[in-house]
This record gives C-alpha cells, structure tokens and sequence, in this order.
C-alpha cells in the first residue's frame, strides 16, 4: 500500500518521521525475482534504511504487516530500538488468523443491515483479492474499504479523500512466504518500551492478536482504540498519538 496512508500530522508534531515505501511499492522498484516478496526481503531492506540513516537508536512503528517487519527487526537488532509500536498487528498467521479475518469479512453486512453496499462487501473483498494488476486491486480496495474502518458509512465525507488517495501494489501469482510466520515463543526477548495498539472493531488485526503481543512482551503497554478499525490513527488521531507517546 502506498505510504502515505500512514501519514500522521498528530505523530509528526513529536517525532521525525519515516516513511517507508517497501521494495515494489511507491518509487521502490520492483524485484527482479516474483518470489522474493517475502518477509526476510522486507526485513533486509527494512536494516539497510536504518543503517542508512545512521541513527544510533530509532522507534519503529509496524502496522498490520509492517508490524511483522517491526518485530522480526526488533529481535535482530534489539540494541537499535528506542520505542517499539506494534499496531493492528499480530505476533503469528496462520490458518486460524486467516480465517478469523474472513468470518470478520462474511459478518461485516449484518452490522449494516441498512446499508445497501455494505452487503457487497463480501464478494467484492474477495474479488480484489484476486486482482492481478495494480489498477483493479487499488479499485477494489476502495470499493471493499469500509470493512477497515468502525464505522465508515456515519464518517463517509470525512475519509472520502483517504479513500480517494489509495494506491496498492499487487504481488505476482506465486509470491507467497513459504516459512510459517510465528514469534511468540520469542516474545520475551523485546525489552524496549513497546506499546501494542489494536483498534476494538478491526477484523483483521484486532484484540485476540493484540492480547497475545501484550502478554508476550513483558512491561509493554496495550491500548484498544473503540471506535476504531484497523486505520486508528484516521479514525482516532489524538488517542492513537498519545498511545504512541508512552514509548517516550
């Protein structure tokens, strides 16, 4: 997804921040090899933009699958780390995860019973899945966006322009990781002030998931947005800012 979804005036009053457009995305280009779209690739470029900017000591901030990226990085380099924010992520996938996501996804029309397009949510979430060019998955992303927010359609004018601005990037058939992705038995090892935050209504990388990183990373702070999904620091700017602000 294209960078600037994440973009945070609240965070930028406090920090210097960082945008990263992952390898394949924005003005990174694509890999020579479909199949190295794959989390030790995120991680190495992930490094070498740290090395890069050659700061001692940085907070990193991982959401949704970045924050598999946050993690993975956090346990290899733990002395680099000076705050961690692990946000709408999870500390494991797998077939359970996954299907919890698509349950959230086949329900999401019973929570708008009166909403006409919320009942084509579900089709057509499946449908972008199945998108092989950057166009149709960026269009079918913003048909099939209003499953990521709490409440999209009483708050529809003002995430119009965010929703106009989205842009995704679709990975080659095939590209797929093929090791398990499961740190919990390694959640111990974070010792930087980490704060974990979930939004109480996101589908995908909400509170079960949330739970577990809190409870795995000793003295690590947890804050559930509620009336967010899995796009808090839209749906909750100032909360999701002063959660952040307890890695300080």
């Amino acid at each position: 997804m294209d960078a600037g979804y994440l973009r945070s005036a609240e965070l930028e009053r406090h920090f210097t921040m960082v945008y990263l457009e992952p390898i394949g995305t924005g003005t990174s280009d694509r890999l020579a090899d479909p199949a190295g779209y794959v989390l030790d690739t995120y991680v190495r470029y992930f490094t070498a933009l740290i090395d890069h900017l050659a700061e001692p000591r940085v907070h990193v901030l991982g959401h949704s699958y970045g924050g598999f990226v946050a993690l993975r990085y956090a346990l290899e380099n733990p002395d680099r780390i000076a705050g961690l924010i692990l946000y709408d992520t999870s500390p494991v996938t797998g077939p359970d995860f996954w299907a919890a996501a698509m349950a959230g996804v086949a329900a999401y029309p019973n929570r708008y019973p009166d909403v006409p397009e919320a009942a084509a949510i579900p089709a057509a979430f499946h449908e972008a899945e199945s998108a092989t060019d950057d166009e149709g998955f960026s269009a079918g992303l913003r048909i099939t966006i209003p499953v990521y927010f709490a409440d999209y359609w009483a708050r529809r004018a003002e995430f119009a322009q965010f929703v106009k601005d989205l842009r995704v990037w679709s990975e080659p058939a095939g590209a797929e990781d093929p090791a398990p992705f499961d740190l919990r038995p390694r959640l111990a090892e974070i010792l930087a002030p980490t704060v974990v935050i979930a939004g109480a209504k996101d589908f995908i990388g909400g509170q079960p998931w949330a739970g577990m990183l809190h409870s795995g990373i000793s003295g690590s702070n947890l804050v559930v947005l509620p009336d967010s999904g899995h796009f808090g620091h839209i749906e909750q700017p100032e909360e999701f800012l002063q959660a952040v602000l307890l890695t300080r």
